[in-house]
């Protein structure tokens, strides 16, 4: 069924743009006969309508990936230098926190480890929404920040680092073979933003999978039990995907490569003084409109990152 459905989208969007070349052909043709400036002025609205919609399907184009339908866990870390780095992962955590909310995802906070002082050490994400994984697989990489820090008496300015990791979320029905002998489970207090839902109890779990090396955690329910099968959900998702990489090709185009949270890893900069700037290096897109950015407004950065992506086969 989902496999209908996905093919009757297709064939839609071709029978609505064939729709719109139709209308855009013939008010030109009848504009020009009649010599009518409205007809003329209609025939251009419907050629822009119709290039605006194959250009927005050509980007959708690039969302072929294996993945790439799938809903998203994205995770994001501070890198060193104590409260400034804390507080530029907090605030990526709030640009994608809005980014989400703009496309009407879904949101569920995993983990959240408060900074000391101001910021996150680290927190973790479920972006519920279609394509969610497609879109944010282009924000995998270092993030770096220039500005004249708030924490500073001196008004210096300071860079610093936080990287971002995502990995799709697979449905239920995907099998994944886990030893509870491979696993190690730890409890502790959860420690969210603060308020009356802030748990007292040590319901939060953090699972390490000893051969892999890859830890989750989850924090956001009550119940130990629920945050427990939380995290397991995104351990098989991680675990799932492991297994899909059978070449170094294949790790650098799922999951990003991994680096250093430090100088010369970045793939974006956000500049704050002396100028406003952000670039992402891959692409060199660039804007200096940094608090939109800020707010959540990334959609031309992760569409100039996609569309420099060679097409993958149909």
């Amino acid at each position: 069924m989902k496999e209908r459905s996905e093919a009757q989208a297709v064939i839609s969007l071709f029978l609505r743009l064939e729709e719109l070349y139709g209308d855009s052909v013939a008010a030109l043709e009848l504009g020009r006969e009649s010599k009518d400036e409205d007809m003329l002025r209609e025939a251009f609205a419907s050629a822009k309508k119709l290039a605006q919609e194959i250009e927005r399907h050509e980007f959708l184009r690039k969302m072929r990936g294996e993945f790439d339908r799938s809903h998203a866990i994205i995770e994001i870390n501070a890198g060193s230098g104590g409260t400034e780095a804390q507080d530029w992962a907090e605030m990526l955590l709030r640009m994608y926190i809005r980014w989400a909310e703009r496309k009407g995802f879904e949101l569920e906070e995993l983990d959240y480890q408060p900074g000391e002082g101001a910021g996150i050490k680290r927190a973790a994400l479920s972006i519920q929404g279609d394509f969610a994984y497609g879109y944010l697989r282009s924000e995998i990489g270092v993030h770096r920040l220039v500005r004249i820090s708030p924490f500073d008496s001196n008004a210096r300015r300071h860079t610093s680092f936080a990287s971002i990791m995502v990995t799709p979320e697979l449905d239920d029905d995907v099998e994944v073979e886990i030893d509870e002998k491979d696993l190690k489970t730890d409890t502790y207090r959860s420690s969210g933003a603060g308020g009356q839902h802030v748990n007292k109890t040590d319901s939060a779990v953090r699972i390490t999978h000893i051969p892999t090396g890859i830890v989750v955690a989850c924090q956001n329910e009550r119940s130990q039990h629920k945050n427990r099968a939380r995290a397991m959900k995104t351990l098989r998702s991680k675990l799932f995907e492991l297994q899909q990489r059978e070449t170094a090709d294949k790790v650098k185009s799922i999951q990003g490569e991994r680096k250093t949270i430090d100088f010369g890893s970045q793939i974006r900069s956000y500049v704050m003084q002396p100028y406003q700037l952000v670039k992402d290096l891959r692409t060199d897109f660039e804007t200096s409109a940094v608090n939109n950015v800020l707010d959540g407004d990334i959609d031309p950065f992760i569409e100039s990152y996609l569309m420099s992506e060679p097409s993958k086969s149909s």
